[in-house]
């Protein structure tokens, strides 16, 4: 006899019906359930394909509710999430580029600076007293 145990306890789920926890078997049932609804609705409106189509749109946000899972995330905490980190408290990341050969060569470059500033001083001073 055979003993099967996940290799992490967190990943546990009860299995209620056919494999699915509760939220899973709740969520197929409201799937199933407007899938039923939008049919019996609109099957003498619309063609059979468009009934189709309309059947899953009307599904699909159930299933997604019960099945959709990132990062041990279901799907109405990543829609939170999605919503704080667009809209709430959005952030602006401000990029600088650094150059090192300058930083490295920035008080070189100055006195450079400072040299070439006094020798026009005094040619300039020297001009004035010529003329």
């Amino acid at each position: 006899m055979e003993i099967n145990i996940n290799k992490d306890i967190r990943e546990y789920t009860e299995g209620v019906f056919f494999g699915l926890n509760v939220r899973q078997l709740i969520c197929s049932g409201l799937a199933v359930a407007s899938a039923v609804a939008v049919y019996v609705y609109t099957k003498d409106l619309v063609t059979k394909d468009t009934v189709t189509y309309f059947c899953i749109a009307a599904a699909a946000p159930f299933a997604a509710i019960g099945f959709v899972k990132y990062n041990g995330m279901p799907l109405e905490k990543i829609i939170w999430a999605f919503i704080k980190d667009c809209f709430l408290f959005p952030r602006r990341l401000n990029f600088t580029a650094n150059n090192l050969y300058r930083e490295m060569t920035r008080e070189y470059l100055e006195k450079e600076k400072r040299e070439e500033m006094k020798e026009s001083a005094q040619e300039c001073e020297h001009d004035t007293e010529a003329g």
